[in-house]
């Protein structure tokens, strides 16, 4: 394969390079290997002294990754975007940045994988409710006492559910808190909860 220009403008760049990524061909121009000058591929099509490189009986450089991200790393060269398979993971992908010298991809992996994270944190969260009942000198003192994320939702005076004279004292509070994880030991039961809602819709109606 010939990097030589006869007339001078670079016209070398627009050869075919064949790559072998561990046991898979690929086939693109030197000028998309060499769009990052600080980058393995960019050193090593340009045939630099310091980084040894062989090829395979059929003259393509050999390279001993996985060849599945291989393409992400074409794509990015190519058009500057990162766009990774269904069946690939985005640690995968920062990985083979890291190793092909490729600062700007190893930057948008990163984020992609902080985006990624968020949303499966935001997916898991769970609005549960805690109901309490006190009676109306231990209102405060109850409220002052949640901590660790527990809100009031709601204040709701029995009076207005019942026609004796014992409950007129007494309220139903109604705690909320986004958990992360339904398992701990601060999480309300299930009875709770739906206890909590069924008293906030009643309330709401009156």
């Amino acid at each position: 394969m010939s990097t030589d220009s006869s007339d001078g403008t670079g016209s070398y760049l627009l050869d075919w390079v064949h790559l072998n990524v561990g046991g898979t061909r690929f086939l693109t121009t030197k000028a998309t290997l060499c769009k990052r000058p600080e980058s393995f591929l960019h050193r090593l099509v340009c045939d630099d002294p310091d980084l040894s490189s062989a090829k395979d009986e059929s003259g393509s450089y050999l390279i001993d990754r996985d060849p599945a991200y291989f393409s992400c790393i074409l794509n990015y060269l190519r058009h500057g975007k990162l766009i990774i398979n269904k069946d690939l993971a985005e640690e995968g992908v920062l990985e083979e940045a890291e190793f092909y010298n490729l600062p700007d991809l190893v930057q948008l992996a990163a984020e992609r994988i902080k985006q990624r994270d968020q949303s499966v944190t935001k997916n898991n969260i769970n609005h549960v409710y805690r109901v309490l009942q006190c009676q109306e000198g231990e209102l405060s003192q109850m409220l002052s006492t949640f901590t660790d994320g527990w809100k009031c939702e709601q204040v709701i005076s029995m009076s207005q559910y019942s026609y004796g004279s014992g409950d007129q004292g007494d309220f139903l509070v109604v705690m909320s808190k986004d958990v992360t994880d339904m398992r701990t030991d601060s999480s309300p039961t299930i009875e709770q909860t739906e206890k909590a809602k069924v008293m906030l819709n009643r309330d709401a109606r009156s």
